[in-house]
């Protein structure tokens, strides 16, 4: 009798990835296939690919390239490797990677992995299957459940995707395209998922969506949930002790998600909201739909609903046509609102994209230099918000051992890695946490083992 078959993911890009190379992994086990940590190990290995990021496509044909050597290796040696590539830039260009890459068997879009055991049956007969469209099922109503086993090697914290889709269509973005109109889970399906993770140790969810807090999902009495109404909900799962999700628009801030922030001690207080740039102007080629006043009041009234919130964001240079002036607003606006991190790109064309037929592209050379500058703000943001934490005490929640003999890595309420003494025991784990010093991005603390009466943070800068 044949043992089981060895399956490698690589995963791409975003959370949302993540999660949906865990659905793959569960999807497929019933058809007899064991996670493997190397693609030479594999009979079948999946690219899940992102077209978020610079030179998405390009990435992706290195490796197949890549692979492409090692499935002809693996015949010589009298084994059949399967390649498939599924996700973002599959979606894109299912056909062009198979004109492009001959070893490649199966490409299946982001909306369409449910249907894998289907598409590998046909790959196994001599098949090239490619199917990129948007299937008319909710693909989350075929995926076979994990198994509890599964899920506890993932670990205490989980992603859960909630929403997918967007239609925002930003001139920059390719999500639309590749992963349809918004759509919603019923919030039903989602408290169920999350009960499951919680019996299987999982303390800690991160809600995922394209446009999160767009959540719209039906509730028992037919009615649309909002996002807020969501995150009451799962706050009352026995188990869960922390809540997050990501990532937002700012359009979409409304009165029961900020309520959640005031009223739920689960929903931690780091949010996930990106704002691209800083220049009215920019914000509206851009067509993000908020001015930068409107993304300060969203600010200001999420501080007054929770005063240790803190922020994260994520920023474009370079956007086709950016002047120095505008650039300059995008670098105050780190400085007025102090974020806690954020992530910065330069800008880059995604064909199909309205601003990929734009004119004034601004020079590559520029781009850089700007993309430095903006960097060091932010960095320098991050920095001071990081030194605020020395001397602060809070709860952490411990996920796993560190590099050195005894310790613990576990994380603050604001994401921050913490690194303390402790033992494995602790693991999964929410401890009180005295931190006494920082290197760059990580925070190092002693256990306090009898607790005073709670200390708060106090690591948000408040709002002016």
């Amino acid at each position: 009798m044949s043992g089981p078959r060895k399956l490698y993911i690589k995963s791409y890009g975003c959370q949302m990835n993540v999660y949906d190379s865990h659905r793959m992994a569960d999807t497929l086990a019933p058809e007899g296939f064991v996670a493997t940590a190397r693609a030479e190990d594999a009979d079948l290995v999946i690219l899940n690919t992102c077209h978020i990021r610079e030179k998405a496509a390009e990435k992706v044909y290195s490796e197949l390239g890549r692979l492409r050597k090692m499935k002809k290796a693996a015949k010589a040696d009298g084994r059949d490797v399967t390649i498939a590539v599924a996700g973002c830039v599959a979606q894109a260009e299912g056909k062009e990677i198979m004109r492009r890459e001959p070893a490649v068997d199966l490409v299946v879009g982001s909306q369409n992995y449910h249907r894998l055991p289907d598409f590998l049956a046909r790959a196994q007969q001599g098949e090239r299957v490619v199917d990129t469209e948007f299937p008319v099922e909710d693909k989350f109503d075929f995926v076979a459940p994990p198994s509890r086993a599964a899920m506890r090697a993932r670990g205490v914290s989980a992603f859960v995707t909630v929403q997918e889709g967007c239609d925002k269509f930003c001139t920059f973005c390719v999500v639309p395209y590749t992963r349809g109109a918004e759509v919603s889970r019923p919030l039903a399906k989602i408290v169920a998922e999350v009960k499951q993770l919680a019996d299987a140790g999982v303390r800690e969810i991160t809600l995922l969506g394209q446009n999160v807090n767009a959540y719209h999902g039906e509730e028992a009495d037919g009615r649309a949930s909002s996002l807020g109404r969501l995150l009451h909900r799962l706050a009352q799962v026995p188990g869960i002790a922390r809540l997050r999700y990501t990532t937002s628009h700012p359009c979409d801030i409304d009165d029961s998600l900020i309520a959640a922030h005031r009223d739920l001690p689960a929903l931690m207080p780091l949010l996930h909201l990106p704002v691209q740039s800083g220049s009215d102007r920019i914000l509206a080629v851009m067509n993000r739909r908020h001015t930068r006043a409107e993304y300060l009041r969203a600010i200001d009234r999420l501080r007054a609903a929770q005063s240790e919130i803190a922020f994260s964001s994520d920023f474009i240079v370079g956007f086709p046509g950016e002047s120095e002036e505008e650039f300059a607003a995008t670098l105050s606006l780190v400085q007025e609102v102090g974020f806690a991190s954020a992530y910065s790109f330069r800008y880059s064309p995604r064909p199909g994209t309205p601003a990929s037929e734009m004119d004034s592209h601004v020079p590559e050379a520029v781009q850089i230099e700007r993309l430095a500058r903006l960097q060091a703000v932010i960095d320098t943001e991050q920095d001071l918000f990081n030194r605020r934490a020395i001397g602060a005490s809070f709860d952490v929640l411990f996920e796993k051992t560190g590099r050195n003999p005894g310790q613990l890595v576990g994380r603050s309420p604001y994401l921050q890695p913490v690194h303390v003494t402790a033992s494995e025991t602790l693991i999964g784990e929410i401890r009180r946490v005295n931190i006494h010093d920082i290197d760059r991005y990580s925070l190092f603390g002693d256990l306090v083992e009898t607790a005073p009466a709670v200390q708060k943070p106090a690591l948000a800068r408040v709002a002016v």
